[in-house]
């Protein structure tokens, strides 16, 4: 696999990470293996600058952003930090900004990392008037409603406490231990899903269409961030304290410090003591505590220069291996998973952890009755991480062997070279795989058939009513309701989005197949080199290889995809029930070359049309997006509210800053 086709399997992993983590709320791998990919990535794509992707996972934060909830722009954008996991990469950012301050004195405010939903909470006259969830950074979710169930959020702040007419306080919205404890009880009496630690079941709390479900769920909530034009001091720890003063609830644990060792000491005191506190954490967070030295150091793209943070390593226990039992996926990939003597690790009980692969297991020389040291990375997914050497005798039970046929289907299974999984190869008759790609097909990403959900979908596979996707247009409300009148409204509702996506735009459609590596910016490139589904079909592979980021396992694929024929079969049944299966008229006769050869950066707020509108807009002229300014940047695309670190950036290499409305009459519209 070369570094182009990496790319392209790096960005598709991401993105779907990206999903199970902000809107599924069940993320499957750790913070830091999510890190490494993302670095990897970056890594790949500053050597590759000709293959460069707005819609990368490096060039966003992971959105958290709901279809139930009213999106507002953010008034100051909410930035993600640099992570960090040990105390050398601590040490470079000290020096990083002793070199930045040109050696000037400054003071490093210590904080702890809480493991929760990023909220934003507005101000005016004493009174909370909005609350927004990060979002994307850029917009987020109004919870506002939900928001005031949390009795640690004031609502109206002491008339005596001197605050500002209007500012911006943020924090982050946790569930303690107890609280999360007692919800998994409820839902396992009730023979539902667990949530898989506090974040998500705050994050899927607050995402609740019924504030009595929020209240009763005793949501906390703990604030870290002053901002607004009239604040009290310029010191981040003075404002936070004068904040607690007018009544937000702000952590005990700040502290201020001034030297490398302290900052040590703190971390080295938290690494334990952690474990007594009554919410999760996951690290600790350093800030610069002037602001005028942050304006300073200024930001980055995508965090700021003045702030760090430090991950704790995983918690370890050690527990025993009682069996192995394996999953199937959407695409087929088999993971093996652990199940384990219970343990507690990171505040919850732990009954089962991942194994990742054959691999994995083999190079562990697991087996059965084995005491194992499990560790939960980045305080969310448990795994094994060794053989408990204290516990070896000589007597060992049988050894873990990876199987040899899918669990589901029977079918044997496959594994391609350079790749670590064994997939399933009956993609057409193994039950996970179909149902997987059904719920991808439906995705608001794809079709956004949103009232068909995995349990929906699970139900209507049983009863035998769906086997793929294009049977999913043969559904009546009839079917769906039972003839129960109590179920006739969600009937009539989900059919009411299969009907609403046969306007979905071809490229979509062609995500929304699930093609192994046609993620959604691969589609797009798909769609708009070849325009219809037929002459992609018919595409060889030199046709593929002309396109400047389709590589060899891409290409590959989607010929093997086309070369089965139930695919073939599928294409011509959602033909029949009037899927856009080719590039709209009005998307052929608006494309343009009036940009070909630009490479252009979006930056700001603008009043004609969104971000993403002027994204496609710039690709439906030839030209191509990229997130970050470089000397190969044609112009900037520049709203209101430009970040100064980007306009620096343009200044210093002299690239055209465009607004809006010259933008538009250089494309003709």
């Amino acid at each position: 696999m070369n570094e182009q086709e990496r790319i392209a399997v790096l960005r598709a992993e991401l993105h779907q990470h990206n999903y199970n983590y902000y809107v599924l709320n069940q993320p499957t791998i750790s913070d830091q293996e999510f890190d490494a990919l993302l670095r990897e990535l970056t890594e790949l794509e500053a050597r590759h600058p000709e293959l460069a992707d707005p819609n990368s996972p490096t060039q966003r934060v992971g959105s958290d952003l709901s279809n139930e909830f009213e999106t507002v722009l953010h008034v100051r954008p909410m930035l993600s930090l640099s992570n960090t996991y040990n105390k050398e990469e601590v040490r470079a950012y000290y020096e990083r900004v002793r070199e930045g301050l040109s050696g000037e004195p400054f003071e490093i405010c210590c904080e702890l990392k809480f493991d929760g939903l990023s909220i934003s909470l507005h101000y005016e006259d004493g009174q909370l008037v909005r609350a927004v969830t990060r979002g994307d950074g850029v917009q987020g979710d109004d919870v506002t409603a939900n928001v005031r169930t949390i009795r640690s959020i004031p609502l109206q702040l002491n008339p005596a406490g001197g605050w500002p007419r209007v500012f911006e306080i943020r924090g982050e919205i946790l569930m303690p231990w107890t609280s999360f404890e007692a919800l998994n009880r409820e839902r396992e009496a009730r023979e539902e899903p667990l949530f898989a630690n506090p974040r998500n079941a705050a994050s899927g709390t607050l995402k609740s269409k019924q504030t009595a479900t929020v209240a009763e769920r005793h949501l906390d909530a703990y604030l870290y961030y002053l901002l607004g034009d009239e604040l009290p001091a310029d010191g981040h720890y003075e404002n936070l304290m004068a904040a607690r003063s007018w009544g937000f609830k702000i952590s005990d644990a700040m502290h201020k410090v001034q030297t490398l060792e302290e900052i040590y000491a703190f971390i080295d005191y938290w690494d334990q003591e952690r474990r007594n506190l009554p919410v999760a954490t996951d690290g600790i967070v350093l800030k610069v505590n002037s602001q005028r030295q942050q304006r300073t150091l200024g930001m980055t793209a995508k965090s700021p220069r003045w702030a760090i943070a430090y991950k704790f390593q995983a918690e370890q226990q050690s527990t025993i291996l009682r069996e192995v039992t394996f999953q199937v996926g959407r695409t087929g990939t088999v993971t093996p998973v652990a199940n384990m003597d219970p343990v507690q690790l990171s505040g919850t009980i732990v009954r089962r952890a991942t194994l990742h692969n054959a691999d994995f297991i083999a190079q562990l020389d697991l087996h059965l009755g084995d005491h194992v040291l499990v560790e939960k990375g980045g305080e969310i997914i448990p795994k094994i991480v060794a053989v408990d050497e204290a516990f070896l005798t000589g007597e060992r039970g049988p050894r873990v062997e990876f199987i040899q046929r899918c669990p589901e289907c029977g079918t044997p299974l496959v594994r391609n070279e350079e790749e670590a999984a064994w997939y399933c190869p009956n993609d057409a008759g193994c039950p996970p795989q179909i149902k997987g790609r059904i719920e991808h097909f439906v995705s608001r990403r794809a079709m956004n058939i949103d009232s068909l959900g995995p349990e929906t979908i699970e139900d209507f596979y049983n009863r035998g009513l769906i086997h793929n996707v294009a049977d999913l247009y043969d559904l009546t409300v009839d079917q769906l309701s039972g003839r129960s009148d109590s179920r006739i409204r969600s009937a009539r509702k989900a059919i009411q989005a299969i009907e609403d996506s046969r306007q979905v735009p071809f490229e979509r459609v062609l995500f929304a197949l699930g093609i192994r590596f046609v993620g959604e910016s691969i589609a797009k490139i798909l769609a708009r080199s070849f325009r219809d589904i037929d002459t992609l079909s018919r595409a060889r592979l030199d046709d593929f290889l002309q396109i400047n980021g389709i590589g060899q396992a891409i290409a590959e694929s989607v010929i093997n995809w086309f070369g089965d024929m139930n695919n073939i079969f599928l294409i011509e049944r959602l033909r029949s029930h009037g899927l856009q299966l080719a590039l709209s008229e009005k998307q052929l006769a608006s494309q343009s070359d009036r940009l070909a050869g630009k490479t252009i950066v979006i930056s700001g707020v603008f009043q004609r049309h969104s971000r993403d509108e002027y994204k496609a807009l710039i690709e439906q002229h030839g030209g191509k997006n990229t997130g970050s300014i470089s000397a190969k940047t044609s112009f900037v695309l520049a709203g209101s509210g430009m970040g100064p670190a980007k306009l620096e950036k343009a200044q210093k290499l002299g690239i055209s800053i465009v607004d809006e409305d010259s933008f538009l009459e250089m494309i003709g519209e």
